[in-house]
Order: structure tokens, then sequence, then C-alpha cells
């Protein structure tokens, strides 16, 4: 644990990549099989669920530092960042009297212990045991390794390496090249000594046989789509708003992954019997969509199936779905990856057409087709094309080189979106959270409203858009306009306007307006706008009815 604390601290103040990839490479060299196989599961993002709810932590850091809740509160919300409170407040344990497990060996336990026992078996502990497990992990940990802790079982475990870092880093250990290594992590595996011998081993692609390739992803297009080029070179497809996903036909099983390397078959079982009718040794590339009538439905009806713990007659006939197939990735077996895009989009159509299912109450080409290609020979032709994706239901248009070997992450020049311009709104900001990282000590996280009969109603959380520059003037208006406190949420006087851009927007019970936006961020600060300006309830309800952009108020 000491170890993997120290690779924390080193990744968490390194600048560079270069020398982020030489402290995981030589962190992965030195540590036991077991330890460097957990380290890699939560580097790689593989987070488990909140072990323990961060009011019950603040109150076992206030006993264990024999102070007040409050002020433990009061601690956190000066610092920002709830573990590097606690790794401030709990005091070390006193080395009189009979030393700890932990201080006989000064490397303490390893983080291979501590992940089993003190951080993914506490979901399965009652509270009792939960406690006095994290209060005796808190004691006995230096304050590093207490804010790495604390991060571990609150979920909240992010450090500046991103997946790709890691992946050379690991490709560097084993010997092997970074495009192998994204493979062999893909898909299941355990956070074990013996998988991560086998990961860094000559014969490491022996690893899950059902496992997906590592996703190829689109970069957005330059502010001149001419830039890219002749358009010729390209093949166009429309963006779809769904899940994006490999189709894995092997070893007998059918399986859905999505982006995120989870599988996501529970929510689709009619998909998978139909993907039976593949050949073995298929994987397929594509979407998964819900569709009625030959269109999308569009992601909030998908939401459906991805939430349910099971996908009845009932929920079939309500949200129908279909898998759109864009790539073949493997046919027979043979990994067809290096094959040029226009040889693979060929031989996928001969895959389809010759596909089919003996079971004729599931027919095959109604829950897997071919996503089409669109035509447009110039740009100004794709452009037009493009300006009627919100009618479509789908997000713009997907450019893709015709000569394009299938890479792994989002290499640039080949694959590229083309979104349609984001929907926007202008919300005025009336609550404010500091932010996590190196801006915990600043009021980044925004909650914006708009008017609705008189009031302001939140709409939207946004935690991104302004440089550093504004970023600091925002901080510092909120201080001076704090109207009441609530734990670490500050009410702020209704001055400050923001253009919010968002991909779309659903009815929404949890929320107090009845809408929830997607992905919203902010666009800019509109500092030539009064609150009064700000847009109302009523614009966002219309947009979400008629699908046009909302409609700007005269007053509030």
């Amino acid at each position: 644990m000491k170890r993997f604390a120290e690779l924390y601290a080193a990744l968490d103040a390194a600048r560079g990549t270069l020398t982020k990839r030489a402290e995981l490479e030589a962190y992965f060299r030195a540590a036991p099989p077991g330890d460097a196989a957990w380290a890699l599961h939560f580097l790689l993002g593989r987070r488990g669920r909140r072990a323990v709810p961060t009011g019950r932590l603040r109150a076992w850091t206030a006993e264990l530092a024999e102070l007040p809740v409050w002020l433990v509160e009061e601690c956190h919300d000066a610092v920002g960042d709830l573990a590097e409170a606690i790794a401030l407040l709990v005091p070390d344990r006193p080395r009189e009297g009979a030393p700890s497990e932990a201080l006989q060996d000064t490397d303490g336990p390893s983080l291979e212990e501590v992940a089993r026992a003190r951080v993914t078996e506490l979901t399965q502990l009652d509270d009792a045991a939960r406690e006095t497990i994290v209060k005796s992990t808190l004691r006995d940990a230096s304050p590093l390794e207490r804010l790495v802790y604390v991060k571990l079982i609150t979920g909240a475990f992010r450090v500046g390496a991103s997946r790709g870092i890691v992946t050379r880093a690991l490709a560097d250990v084993a010997g092997v090249d970074a495009a192998s290594m994204a493979h062999r992590l893909a898909g299941r595996w355990d956070p074990d000594a013996e998988t991560f011998t086998q990961l860094v081993a000559s014969d490491g692609d022996a690893l899950d046989p059902l496992r997906p390739y590592p996703f190829f992803l689109a970069t957005s297009v330059p502010t001149e789509i001419a830039e890219l080029g002749d358009p010729s070179d390209f093949q166009a497809e429309w963006k779809w708003d769904g899940i994006r996903a490999q189709a894995v036909r092997r070893a007998g099983e059918a399986l859905l992954w999505s982006r995120g390397e989870e599988l996501v078959d529970r929510g689709f079982p009619e998909v998978i019997e139909a993907l039976r009718g593949l050949p073995d040794g298929t994987v397929l590339d594509g979407e998964l969509l819900a569709w009625r009538d030959g269109r999308p439905l569009g992601f909030q009806a998908l939401q459906r199936r991805i939430a349910s713990k099971s996908v009845g007659p009932k929920l079939r006939a309500e949200v129908p779905v279909r898998f759109l197939a864009y790539d073949l990735l493997e046919h027979g077996g043979e990994d067809l990856r290096s094959v040029p895009l226009e040889v693979r989009r060929r031989r996928l159509e001969e895959v389809l057409a010759r596909a089919g299912d003996d079971d004729e109450r599931v027919p095959f080409s109604s829950l897997v087709g071919l996503s089409p290609l669109v035509g447009g020979a110039t740009w100004e032709a794709l452009a037009e094309l493009r300006e009627t994706s919100r009618a479509r239901g789908v997000e713009g248009l997907m450019l893709k080189r015709r000569g394009s070997a299938y890479s792994a992450g989002r290499p640039r020049g080949d694959w590229w979106k083309w979104k349609i311009d984001p929907y926007t709104v202008d919300a005025v900001l009336v609550y404010a959270q500091r932010g996590h990282g190196r801006r915990a000590a600043l009021y980044t996280d925004y909650t914006l409203a708009v008017w609705d009969q008189g009031a302001l109603v939140p709409v939207a959380k946004a935690y991104s858009g302004l440089d550093d520059g504004e970023i600091r003037r925002v901080d510092r208006f909120i201080r001076q306009h704090v109207k009441e406190k609530f734990g670490p949420v500050r009410v702020v006087e209704p001055r400050l306007v923001f253009e919010v851009a968002f991909e779309g927007l659903q009815p929404s019970p949890r929320h107090k307006s009845g809408l929830a936006l997607r992905f919203p961020r902010i666009a800019r600060w509109r500092e030539d706008k009064t609150p009064e300006e700000a847009d109302t309830l009523a614009s966002l309800r219309e947009l979400l009815t008629a699908g046009a952009p909302p409609q700007k108020k005269a007053e509030p």
C-alpha cells in the first residue's frame, strides 16, 4: 500500500507524459504481481461502488480525531477534498506500547490485502464490522496512505495518468506494442497475481477469449471541414445516439460489450438471441439503439433498457431495440483490424446478408442491421445532410477514411465526428461547490437555473467551460456574494448568467424542474446579460416537445 500511495503522489506531481510513464513502468517492474494487478485495476478506472457513505466517514474521523463533527465538516469545506481532510485530521497512532502490524513492517499491509479485505469486501459487511476495519486502517496508515485509502473506498480515486499512458507503460514492461497490450487489457480479468503474470507474459494474448477489441474513437472535426482534404477519401455515416458496442460471437457464445468494457447483455436479450445467427468467430462494431418504425427513438428511451434489472415482454414492446453494425473486426476467427475500412465494409455487408437464425420467431434482420452510408460528393453536400440530423434523430455525421485500419484509442487523422451544433440556454448561477483535485480550493462546480413563474429553478450542473482566469473571477464573486450555506454548498446571489450548451434533454422526475439536460457544459460567460434576460423553463419544455431551439424570454 505504501508503494502504491507513493506512486499516486508521484503521478499527481508529474507534469510530463514521459515522466508519468517512467513512474508507472518502475512501479510495475518492482511491485509484487498481486499488488501490480490491483494497481492496474484502480489506475484503469475499474472502481467499485462507494463502500462507505461520506457522512459516516466524517463521523468516524471526528471520533478518531476527538473533534466535533461540525468542525470536521468545516475542515472538509476549507480543504475542498474529503480524502485530504481526513488524511490531515486523523492523528498517527502512537508508537508506544505494542506496535500494530502495520508498524512492525515498514511497508505496512500490501495493496492486495487492503484492496481485498479493506475496500472491495466492505460492501458485504454490516455497519459495525465496516466501522472497525475503516477506523483501524485510518489509524495505522500514513497521511498519504489515508488519502489514497479514502479515495478508494469512496469511489473517488482518480489520478492524472490516462488509460493510454498506463497501457504504454505496461507494454514496455511486457516488451509488446501498445496495441497488443490494449487488447490484453480489454474484457474480463481478475486483479490477482496470476492475471498480472499473464498480462506481461509473452503469451498474454491467451486471456479471456470472449474479450472485445479496444475501441477506435473519433476526433471532433477541425473548425474548417475542408482541412480534412478530399471528401472522396472518406466514408460518411450517421452518428447514432445510442450505446457504442461490440458484438462478440465466439466459442458458441454471443456477448455485447460497451465502450467502457462492460457487458450489457442483460438489457438486450433479443439482440443476444439474434447475434447467435452470426458465424462463430465474428466481431462487429456498432450501435445499440431504441428503434421503432425505421428510426431511433432517442437515448432517453434506451435508458429504460439500461436501468432495468430484467427485460420482460412489456418493456420489449414499449422500447424495441436494434443493433446497427458499421464495422467488421473479426471473421472466421481472423483479426481484420489492419484491413482497410472499405474492404472491411464490403465483407461486413456480405456477412450480414448471409447471417440468420434458424428460429423464425427471432428474425435476424429486424434486430441486427447495417448502418447505412451517407452520400455526398462535396463538403457542402454533406453539410446540408448534416443539417437534417435532428429530424432523423441522430447527432451528426461520422467521417472515416476509406483506407484506414481499425486502431485503438483516439489517434488523430482517420476517424472524425462532425456533430450538429449543441442546443444552448442562458441560465443563472444559483449554487456553487468547490472542485476536486487541483481545483479543490476554488468554486468550480456550478448549479444553473432558468425562470419559472417568477422564480429560478435549477436545470443543470456544469463543471467545465471557463478558462483559468474566468474561474478565478467567478470564484471571487461567489465568495463575496454567498447568501446561505448548506454543508459544502453555497447559495449565491443570482447575478451571473452563463450560456449552457447541451446535447438534448429528457423528462426527469428526480429534478425539481422535471427536466434533465444531457452533457451540460458552460459555453461562455454572458457578461452582456442580466439575470432577467435568462431563459425560461417553458422554453425548455417547448424544446423537449418540438425539437427546436428554445425561444428567449422577454422578462422573468
